[in-house]
């Protein structure tokens, strides 16, 4: 009777990461993106440019790769007004390579809103599968972002 508790616990427990939700994609990374307000700054298409946080780089034109976009999700960007987007930024993550968070002006601020590192990878899978390396954004661009007879696309031909 022992071993059939044990056995049935041990097989709860493995069932439980599954049973918490499939891991998250970039079609989540999209809905994050719009949660977190990077379009804010980077804009619907990522073209970046002026915003409220001033001028927000370009995800289009950006030559980071995965890794390089997690980090700066996770740590903000020491001199832009990028904010750092993981609780742990500065403290147990390290980031860019430095003991401590730049101080001053050149600090980066935090978020509104910290995401868990999954929500910060999949934010940079979303960039990396439908912004990154992408030309002008076209109608089909959004429309995928906003949805068919959004009012945002009226001026997309």
């Amino acid at each position: 009777m022992g071993s059939l508790i044990l056995k049935t616990l041990s097989a709860a427990l493995l069932a439980l990461p599954v049973l918490g939700g499939a891991a998250l994609g970039a079609e989540d990374g999209k809905a994050i993106y719009e949660r977190a307000n990077c379009v804010g700054c980077h804009k619907w298409h990522g073209g970046g440019g002026g915003g409220y946080g001033g001028a927000a780089l370009s995800l289009r034109g950006t030559q980071m790769d995965r890794d390089q976009l997690i980090e700066v999700i996770q740590c903000g960007r020491p001199g832009t007004r990028m904010p750092f987007h993981d609780k742990h930024a500065w403290s147990t993550v390290k980031c860019f390579g430095m003991d401590e968070k730049p101080s001053g002006d050149g600090a980066p601020s935090q978020a509104a809103e910290f995401l868990t590192p999954e929500e910060i990878a999949s934010v940079a899978d979303y960039v990396t599968a439908n912004i990154k390396g992408k030309g002008k954004p076209d109608r089909a661009d959004c429309v995928a972002f906003w949805g068919e007879g959004a009012k945002q696309c009226q001026s997309y031909k």
